[in-house]
């Protein structure tokens, strides 16, 4: 079912609201997969903050014009779907992962801002952690040296206590 022009303005105009506040755009062609498979996938972007769309390559090329991801107009060919995020791995851990378990689905590219990226790199950036657990490493590793300090501190008055009870013992004895 073909879109009304007043149509197609909305859906470019909402695909540039995302494009907007996006940092990674990645594409993915769909062909053959099942409305099954293509439910789960949307499932599972929706779970990670990833805005999943299908649409026409001609919208989606007037929608990358004028932002930093109009490099990406050059690879938008074929059945596409678009995965979008404002985590930078985020789109790109969701569509590669769903890809590894599912041969109907392939990464085609991705960019980041004024920056195309290749299936390759697009799979290179899936691996990466996620920022959250970045910043969870960051914060253990900051941590510990103060763990291990209040630790090294609280082993003082424990010896003590334990000689003291070894004492006690013995004399009692």
């Amino acid at each position: 079912m073909s879109l009304n022009l007043e149509e197609k303005k909305a859906v470019v105009a909402e695909l540039g609201a995302e494009l907007a506040n996006a940092q990674t755009v990645v594409v993915a062609e769909y062909r053959g997969i099942g409305v099954v498979g293509m439910t789960a996938l949307r499932a599972k972007a929706r779970a990670n903050g990833v805005y999943l769309r299908v649409l026409k390559n001609t919208l989606a090329r007037r929608a990358v014009a004028g932002t930093p991801f109009a490099g990406l107009s050059d690879h938008l060919v074929g059945p596409l779907a678009y995965g979008i995020s404002k985590d930078p791995v985020a789109a790109a851990k969701v569509l590669a992962d769903f890809a590894k378990g599912n041969d109907k689905i392939v990464v085609k590219a991705g960019a980041m801002a004024n920056f195309v990226m290749s299936a390759k790199d697009v799979s290179n950036l899936a691996s990466m952690p996620s920022r959250d657990e970045l910043l969870a490493k960051l914060m253990g590793t900051m941590q510990a040296p103060i763990t291990q300090f209040v630790r090294t501190l609280n082993e003082v008055p424990t010896k003590f206590v334990r000689g003291l009870a070894a004492v006690r013992d013995k004399q009692a004895a």
